[in-house]
């Protein structure tokens, strides 16, 4: 077995050898950590400035780590400088390359801390970074749909249960729906930043440090609202990422539904909905064919997702307090997961927005099916008929209608009179398609009126989020 010679890490002091070439491939971080550096070093600021406060270092000292802190940094986000092969992690790197430079005063940085609380700050930081990144993405998409419902209240449609023609709805009802399951998932972004918005620096290792005992002021520094309360805790859990990556699972799963009707409204069979060429894709052999390419993509791309939060759910199940490298994988969960819905939620808003809607092939479809046949038991039950028999006589008239093959709004005085003597000639004007739409104007109903003020009190809330998102400042850069 080939053992290699030391090289420069944060441990090792006493082996007598380094580590073999295959702990060091399994050992080493992968390469989409490192995006995790500016985040390392921004607690690397606040953490020199705990160790002045600890008398570790002078005031020249510090003013020579922050300054070359903030040049490393850069040259970092610049390319200019990266991880070698040997570099361990991200934390390994960064310290190598300030003590390279500046020599003893570089490897005074790692007194009081622990690579245990510096990994648990750098991915908080991150996540709590991207959560705004992310509500600013999912909210381009609530636009998108917020205009077309904006445009569509008073197209009429065939809502559907069971994927079966149910009653008559407004689009942008139908496209509230999803916005409104959407809009709970950027809440959910904001309620979790709440609980998340606890510094685990100070904790060092599992205990807590000798040296940094101020990590209230570390904590400010870096936009928490607070350290944590206990440092086992702080660097021991990771109920925070799952709790990000159930969000984003959720959000996933909620685009899913919304690209399965999407994929349903294209089709030859719906025809509600054509996609503009941009947003869609063709086949290979098929020459006529206009794929939904990016709802497909979305709904396939929800199950990685989901699979992400099983598997840290599972690494997390009966891990021992305090750290133990099994945590490494909520880096992996939570990067997939951030970096699949960058680039879907773009092309999903784009796909929103440009869709073009056929009002008048859904209004021919919206009686279809008997859709207006709730019109009739309402109708029956206002006019005092006991709602169960409200429904046995609008099921007999739907039974003739269909002997006759024609829908309600087709149905004659006579028939009507023959189904049951109650219903009359008074009950055709409530049975089209506009009556009855307008007829739910209960609050969250899809009458006309209820969806102006939804799209309202929404476009309200998705602004209050836009704010959250934009006042974020985080880590003092």
């Amino acid at each position: 077995m080939k053992v290699t010679e030391p090289i420069e890490r944060l441990w090792g002091g006493r082996f007598k050898s380094g580590p073999s070439a295959a702990l060091e491939a399994l050992s080493r971080s992968d390469a989409s950590f490192f995006r995790l550096a500016p985040y390392d070093l921004a607690g690397s600021r606040a953490h020199a400035r705990e160790l002045r406060r600890a008398a570790i270092l002078n005031d020249e000292e510090l003013h020579l780590l922050l300054d070359e802190i903030g040049r490393l940094e850069a040259q970092y986000l610049a390319g200019e400088v990266g991880p070698s092969q040997d570099d361990e992690d991200v934390h390994t790197f960064l310290e190598r390359v300030l003590t390279k430079r500046l020599g003893a005063t570089g490897g005074k940085l790692r007194a009081g801390r622990s690579r245990n609380d510096q990994a648990a700050n750098d991915l908080r930081l991150y996540l709590r970074a991207k959560a705004r990144t992310l509500t600013t993405a999912v909210i381009a998409l609530q636009n998108a749909m917020l205009e077309q419902a904006g445009a569509h209240m008073h197209s009429v449609t065939a809502g559907f249960t069971h994927l079966q023609p149910a009653q008559p709805v407004v689009f942008a009802h139908q496209l509230l729906a999803h916005a409104q399951a959407i809009y709970r998932d950027l809440d959910r972004f904001a309620d979790w930043d709440r609980r998340s918005a606890r510094s685990p620096l100070g904790a060092a290792a599992l205990a807590g440090s000798a040296i940094c005992v101020h990590p209230e002021l570390s904590a400010v520094e870096l936009g928490y609202d607070a350290p944590c309360e206990n440092s086992i805790d702080a660097v021991a859990s990771r109920d925070h990422v799952a709790e990000f990556v159930f969000i984003a699972s959720m959000l996933a799963v909620n685009l899913s539904r919304l690209s399965e009707e999407v994929i349903l409204w294209t089709t030859r069979q719906f025809g509600w909905v054509v996609l503009d060429d941009g947003y869609a894709t063709g086949s290979s052999i098929m020459p006529q064919k206009k794929n939904s390419d990016i709802a497909e993509l979305t709904r396939g791309k929800a199950g990685r997702l989901i699979g992400n939060l099983g598997g840290l759910l599972a690494t997390l199940k009966s891990l021992p307090l305090a750290y133990n490298r099994d945590l490494a994988e909520d880096k992996i969960a939570a990067f997939d997961c951030i970096d699949t819905l960058e680039l879907v939620l773009p092309a999903m808003a784009g796909m929103i927005r440009t869709m073009r809607v056929n009002v008048d092939e859904m209004r021919r479809q919206a009686p279809l099916g008997f859709t207006l046949a709730t019109e009739v038991a309402d109708w029956l039950a206002l006019r005092g008929v006991p709602f169960n028999e409200a429904h046995e006589i609008t099921g007999a008239l739907v039974r003739k209608c269909e002997e006759q093959g024609i829908e309600l709004s087709n149905v004659s005085v006579d028939t009507l009179t023959q189904v049951d003597v109650r219903l009359d000639a008074a009950v055709l004007e409530h049975v089209t398609l506009d009556a009855a739409v307008a007829a739910r104007s209960g609050y969250g109903g899809t009458a006309p009126a209820r969806i102006e003020e939804q799209i309202a009190r929404l476009r309200a809330a998705v602004s209050k989020q836009a704010e959250w998102a934009a006042d974020y400042k985080g880590p003092s850069w």
